[in-house]
């Protein structure tokens, strides 16, 4: 299992963005969060939820249920932080995790950052975004390819770091790691400049998970010129 870490501002003030990856043994944990809020809150609550995931995959390690579990604490701890300097709803934050023990692979997420996980050079899956555009999609209203230039592709559905009623966050059925050529946790600064065909055109053409996402990084660079680009970030995993 190899991986390469990116993350980049863009045109903002602040990279609102956090990513982690935590790797031992044969076990993984990789983590990317995309704040919201502004004004130190975004960046804070996004960092807050990342630096959860590490301390408690050091803890506990990579199993069954873990990513749902961590969602869960990262949100209690992220309302109780914003108790305590009295900045309640104003720190949230979106978040995607990739985990695998060596055996499986998890997928988990809530808001729109991504998770795609490559098999044969092609899009095995990728988790759905918690949008409104993506609602659309789902209700037949608007196609796929829609998602990326749609006027309310902002307004998200779910996030952590506001009270909810029950989990908010969502998480697929486990992948045998046999089956996962490569995965890609990405915001969505970074994936509305990128489109899954390029992706895997890409990842055919890449001898390693390092040139891969910088051809990426590349393509989403030359695509936001002239644009207000948001902050982008990205993890890629090689399995094989």
């Amino acid at each position: 299992m190899t991986y390469s870490v990116f993350t980049d501002k863009g045109n903002r003030n602040v990279n609102e963005d956090s990513v982690g990856a935590f790797v031992k043994d044969d076990a993984g944990c990789f983590i990317l969060c995309d704040g919201l809020g502004g004004h130190g809150m975004g960046d804070a609550a996004s960092s807050l939820v990342v630096d959860v995931f590490k301390n408690r995959f050091n803890d506990v390690g990579a199993k069954s249920g873990f990513i749902g579990e961590t969602f869960g604490i990262a949100q209690d701890m992220l309302l109780m932080e914003q108790k305590r300097i009295g900045a309640e709803k104003k720190m949230k934050t979106t978040g995607v995790s990739v985990v695998t023990d060596g055996k499986n692979v998890y997928v988990g997420h809530i808001g729109d950052s991504r998770a795609y996980i490559f098999s044969k050079n092609k899009v095995k899956c990728r988790t759905l975004d918690h949008s409104i555009p993506q609602m659309l999609v789902l209700s037949g209203e608007i196609k796929e390819s829609e998602i990326r230039n749609h006027p309310d592709r902002s307004a998200l559905l779910r996030v952590i770091g506001v009270e909810w009623d029950e989990p908010m966050y969502e998480i697929m059925r486990p992948v045998s790691k046999r089956k996962c050529q490569a995965m890609l946790l990405c915001s969505d600064g970074f994936w509305e400049l990128i489109d899954e065909e390029k992706m895997c055109e890409l990842l055919r053409r890449s001898e390693n998970v390092d040139e891969w996402l910088k051809m990426m990084v590349d393509i989403v660079k030359e695509n936001g010129i002239g644009r207000d680009m948001d902050n982008y970030s990205a993890i890629a995993v090689w399995m094989q």
